[in-house]
Parts: C-alpha cells; sequence; structure tokens
C-alpha cells in the first residue's frame, strides 16, 4: 500500500469518527489515487485534480465534477497538515455558471419505457434497484438525494409514509404516498431481504456493494438508461432526474386544476 492510499484510509476513517458518512467520497477518492499512482505522482496537486476530472467527466463542467474537486480538497486539506507541498484545490476552480433551463416533462410512456430499461442492469438486485428509485420520485416528487437517503426505518409501513430527514434546507417533513407505491417499496424490501438478509447499511436502497446509493453513481446509470430507452432524443435538453420533481408538481397542479380546487390554498402542501 503506497503512503497515499494509506493516508486516504486514514483521512475517511478520522472524517467518520467525526459523523460525517464519506460515501461520495469513499467511492471517487481511490480513484483519484489510483489515478495518480499510475501517473508516479505522490502528491495532491491542482493540475492533476484537474486532469482526473476532464479524464473521468470531459470538457463540459458537470455538478460531478464539481463533486469530484470538492471530495479532492477535503483530502488535500487533510494532507496538506502533514505534508506542506500539498495544493488544494480552491473553490471557484471550475468555472459553472448554473443556468435554468426548460425541464423536460416525462409522459407516462417516457416513465414505463425508463423503468423498463433496468432490466437490462445486472445483477437482479442493481436493476429492482433502479427500477424502484425511478418509480417512487416519479410518484413522490421526491428530490433524487432525498430518496438515495432514506433509511429502511423512514418508511411507515402501515400508514404509507415517508419521513424524510434534513432536506435540502435543514427541515423534516412527512410524505404520503399512494397504495401501489407502498407495494412496489415493499417488493422491493423482499427482494433486498433475500439478498442481504443481515444489511450493514441502514439505507433503503442500496448498491452492488449493498451500501448507499450516492449521486456520483446515480446520475450516470439514469443517463445510460435514458438513452437505452430513447427517452427525450428530440428534446432541446437530455431529460434530468430532477425532471421527474418537475413532472410531479406539473402533472400535480392540472389535477387541481381539473378538479375544481383552490389551487393557491394548497401549493404550500405541494411545496413541502
Amino acid at each position: 500500500m503506497t503512503a497515499l492510499r494509506q493516508a486516504l484510509e486514514d483521512y475517511l476513517r478520522l472524517r467518520r469518527s467525526l459523523g460525517h458518512k464519506m460515501a461520495e467520497a469513499a467511492w471517487l477518492l481511490p480513484d483519484f489515487v489510483t489515478f495518480l499512482e499510475e501517473r508516479g505522482q505522490t502528491r495532491v496537486t491542482v493540475a492533476a485534480a484537474l486532469a482526473w476530472v476532464k479524464e473521468r467527466e470531459g470538457k463540459v463542467v458537470t455538478t460531478v465534477s464539481l463533486r469530484r474537486i470538492t471530495a479532492v480538497r477535503g483530502f488535500a486539506r487533510y494532507l496538506s497538515g502533514t505534508d506542506p507541498a500539498t495544493e488544494v484545490p480552491p473553490l471557484g476552480l471550475l468555472p459553472h455558471r448554473q443556468r435554468w433551463r426548460q425541464p423536460f416533462l416525462y409522459s407516462d410512456t417516457d416513465i414505463t419505457a425508463v423503468m423498463s430499461a433496468t432490466t437490462l442492469l445486472s445483477p437482479p438486485l442493481r436493476a429492482a434497484t433502479y427500477r424502484t428509485l425511478i418509480g417512487l420520485l416519479a410518484a413522490s416528487g421526491l428530490r433524487v438525494g432525498e430518496a438515495i437517503n432514506l433509511d429502511h426505518d423512514d418508511i411507515d409501513w402501515t400508514e404509507g409514509m415517508l419521513r424524510i430527514r434534513e432536506t435540502k434546507f435543514g427541515k423534516s417533513r412527512l410524505v404520503p404516498l399512494q397504495p401501489t407505491a407502498v407495494n412496489a417499496l415493499r417488493e422491493y424490501d423482499t427482494l433486498r431481504n433475500q439478498v442481504t438478509p443481515r444489511p450493514t447499511d441502514p439505507a433503503f436502497f442500496v448498491s452492488r456493494t449493498r451500501r448507499r446509493l450516492i449521486y456520483a453513481v446515480v446520475s450516470p446509470t439514469f443517463r445510460q438508461l435514458i438513452t437505452t430507452a430513447r427517452v427525450g432524443t428530440e428534446a432541446p435538453h437530455p431529460p434530468r432526474l430532477h425532471d421527474l420533481r418537475h413532472t410531479f408538481a406539473i402533472r400535480t397542479l392540472l389535477h387541481w386544476y381539473r378538479a375544481g380546487v383552490n389551487v393557491q390554498a394548497k401549493i404550500p402542501s405541494l411545496s413541502t
């Protein structure tokens, strides 16, 4: 084991002992260390970090690119305490201007096609994980991060309710589900328990390593499914995971208008 890889293990152990989950960093940083080792580099440099991101993500800066740099920045800060020659990637290193873009609105056929494309994933548990995750996002309007962060104990099977902890704005809330959505979650739960009878991770949705899913893996997998299902091939922008949330909101508003309810009075409940 190289000194750099040992330092990475020490860094992850320390951060976890302080209460940080480090799931994404634990997936991204070993690949970064491998990238450095293959090039005979023993220190983290800004140039190496940029080269790694470019090789893995291409020239276009995406949110995953930013997550990669953020992971390296934390590791580099740790290393700089013992090796002053370590270069810490500064904030704003990757130019990324957040721009509003018109969301892609999924039809029922689109959602069915994307969920059906999961049958090509392997092993069967991985296929079921993504099929159920996408179905839940479409049926509930959750943010993808909220769905990924669900623990098994966050599901109230009797009441058909999800407990969403520490959301985007630091608050928690309860999200009711239709019986069909609860049944789909129960079917996945049964399969997951068969494959992993005594899971060590409390996460409801698990990866091939039986650990919690992370966005840096979910996002490219979803893009793969979109391509396979040929959804949005003529759209000006490719469909995104977050567009499932937009679709849920718009469908709900249209349903309320058609039902003749007071939409303005119900919008606060939709926003939460």
